[in-house]
């Protein structure tokens, strides 16, 4: 039977999948490595909008999980 926390860090576990998914990829992969493609590896692009709108949720997510699981680790611990 999962606890009230299981389902809290359930739920920020799919967010967190979601907005990793939903953010695009910065590369070409593979085959711009093969073909010579991808010279501007180097060239430092700025997020703009929903995409950065999208990058600041994810780390804020992110710290929220592992703040959250600490936070569990303890509390169970001195429970127990």
């Amino acid at each position: 039977m999962l606890n009230w926390y299981d389902w809290i860090m359930l739920v920020v576990a799919i967010i967190i999948i979601v907005l990793c998914l939903l953010q695009g990829g910065k590369s070409e992969g593979a085959s711009g490595a093969i073909t010579g493609g991808g010279l501007n590896v180097f060239v430092k692009t700025k997020e703009r909008g929903a995409e950065k709108v999208v990058s600041v949720l994810t780390l804020v997510c992110a710290i929220l999980f592992f703040f959250i699981a600490i936070l569990i680790e303890i509390t169970t611990k001195t429970a127990a």
